[in-house]
């Protein structure tokens, strides 16, 4: 029997190529496995989100609060979806975000919803004491489009300080202070009442000797705890959740 003679080359062309299909089979069968693995993972859903708040949210003081945790002003949203709120707003450029990057330069960022509210924060949001008219037509603007609406603003620095409800494109309630009254509308809530926050007239300034500057300073102080009592103090989500669910980033229209 005589035995061809194998060329050494054709075998190392098959071994070769024995190894690369069984690379390619074994990278297909991980990446199928991998596919799998996320299809069945949960996605995390909106009402899920209503575990962010701690158990023990009201909060005593504004002053111990980075910006992160509480910003210096922030509108809440009665809302279930995000998107509602970003359209509403009419961002530009708008983007998932997570929240540590949705706060960063000049951008507005919108939180998940928290026990039923989207809060905005970021300093693309108009202030009171810049143009307290803008404000309120920000307000009155996403108020017309979402519903209820609230403002919250505490400047614990220059004791600049503002809180707003409004439902319906109406303003129920509003106080607003920047060394005067600027806006004074609508009747003391029970939550206003209860905090003993006090509300100056509009002839009233801080100069007057008639008007104690702690009473100005106690109103700063307190208004997260207004917040926690009508919609949501922002220093009291819990920071470990923060990373886990993310929200959208954008830069907002002058007007919403």
């Amino acid at each position: 029997v005589m035995l061809k003679w194998v060329n050494p080359g054709d075998v190392m062309a098959w071994m070769l190529l024995v190894l690369l299909s069984t690379a390619l089979s074994t990278g297909t069968a991980m990446m199928l496995l991998a596919r799998s693995w996320n299809y069945r993972k949960p996605i995390p859903r909106e009402s899920d989100y209503s575990g962010l708040i701690l158990s023990n949210h009201t909060s005593t003081s504004s002053a111990p609060a980075s910006y992160f945790a509480r910003p210096t002003s922030w509108p809440a949203v009665k809302a279930s979806s995000i998107q509602a709120v970003q359209t509403a707003m009419g961002l530009r450029n708008a983007a998932t975000s997570s929240w540590p990057e949705g706060l960063r330069g000049g951008r507005v960022f919108i939180t998940p919803p928290v026990n039923g509210w989207v809060l905005v924060m970021g300093p693309g949001l108009p202030e009171p004491e810049d143009d307290i008219d803008e404000c309120f037509r920000c307000i009155i603007g996403l108020s017309r489009k979402l519903g209820q609406v609230q403002y919250f603003c505490a400047n614990p620095v220059v004791y600049h300080h503002a809180w707003v409800r409004a439902e319906r494109g109406r303003v129920v309630r509003a106080y607003a202070w920047a060394g005067r009254t600027l806006w004074k509308q609508g009747i003391r809530t029970a939550a206003e009442k209860d905090l003993a926050l006090h509300c100056p007239g509009y002839c009233e300034t801080s100069d007057d000797a008639g008007l104690l500057n702690d009473d100005i300073e106690s109103n700063v102080d307190k208004i997260p705890m207004l917040a926690s009592r009508w919609s949501v103090d922002p220093a009291a989500i819990d920071p470990r959740r923060r990373h886990q669910f993310k929200g959208i980033t954008g830069e907002p229209t002058r007007m919403f």
